[in-house]
């Protein structure tokens, strides 16, 4: 059944096909990747040898081989999925005993920092809305929310008018796996919202009460033909905002997200507080915020300190 290598491979294909019903995509991956091991054997030993001759000392310096060809750790693992893959398939159709490809241990992926604003955009971030108008003040509230308390987009369209009143500190939102939890919210934001929802009723700052009471279970923000702002809209209204004041690589909601727990710990903050008031199951999901700290003063001493290179060459 499984007389060479090639065979083996159109053999294991066929079957992500009609068997397994995988996809166009994932089939085309595969055969590249089998079809680039196929490659590193026949440079490493001459030939390709049959699947029943290949240990696992013939596939780990494939790795190595992937490296020196200039692939990233991404495409290596995907890489050697397709070939770990392959292998328990033929162990499953009992051509194998064992797996040799089985203990091999992926390349871990680089961490990306996330994108966020520098403290100034954070500042130029106010400047950047027509709050005369009404879609101008409520992107307005929009955005200082988000910043400001550090919400998911999702978690800030999910408010209704009553969670926030003029004398609110904190607010209750409902995240992820339907977790609530209590997070501040800051006195600009609280402004803009107020000033945002008399634009949108058309009432005085005095009657916000009144406003509250007839109005309270409705959305907080509303699309400009009315009912719940859609995130499809909220990431195209952050978007807008943040083009003209930063360079940071990614342009979301999420960017305000992060720049909330990105200044708080350049300012201090406790990492577990900032952990809860993100809404973080895991303390680990919110170091990645204490590795942009440090990125920061490591660039920071390389550019200021007079035993670097930089303060060298400006000395």
């Amino acid at each position: 059944m499984h007389e060479t290598f090639q065979h083996t491979v159109d053999e294991f294909l066929r079957t992500l096909d009609v068997e397994r019903s995988a996809s166009s995509h994932t089939i085309a991956a595969y055969h590249v990747a089998l079809m680039q091991f196929a490659e590193y054997l026949d440079e490493t030993y001459g030939t390709v040898p049959r699947v029943t001759e290949i240990a696992e000392a013939d596939v780990r310096p494939f790795l190595g081989w992937m490296f020196d060809r200039g692939l990233g750790r991404r495409s290596i693992r995907q890489k050697l999925t397709a070939v770990r893959s392959m292998f328990a398939w033929l162990v499953r159709t009992e051509v194998l005993d064992k797996n040799p490809a089985s203990a091999i241990s992926s390349p871990k992926l680089e961490k990306k920092l996330p994108s966020f604003l520098q403290q100034t955009e954070a500042q130029d971030l106010r400047m950047v809305f027509d709050v005369t108008t009404e879609p101008g003040a409520r992107d307005h509230a929009l955005c200082e929310l988000l910043y400001g308390s550090g919400l998911r987009i999702s978690e800030a369209l999910q408010l209704c008018i009553a969670d926030v009143q003029p004398q609110t500190t904190v607010i209750r939102v409902l995240g992820k796996r339907n977790k609530h939890r209590v997070v501040p919210v800051t006195a600009e934001s609280v402004t803009a919202i107020v000033n945002y929802l008399c634009m949108r009723y058309n009432v005085g700052t005095e009657k916000f009460t009144s406003l509250i009471t007839m109005h309270g279970s409705e959305p907080l923000f509303t699309g400009n033909r009315g009912g719940k702002l859609s995130s499809a809209a909220a990431w195209r209204i952050v978007n807008r905002a943040l083009t003209p004041i930063t360079e940071a690589r990614k342009k979301s909601p999420h960017v305000l997200r992060h720049s909330f727990a990105t200044h708080l710990l350049d300012n201090g903050a406790d990492l577990n507080a900032v952990s809860e008031m993100l809404g973080h199951s895991s303390l680990s999901t919110t170091q990645v915020y204490t590795h942009v700290s440090v990125e920061r003063l490591k660039e920071a001493y390389k550019q200021a300190h007079p035993r670097t290179d930089a303060g060298d060459a400006e000395g």
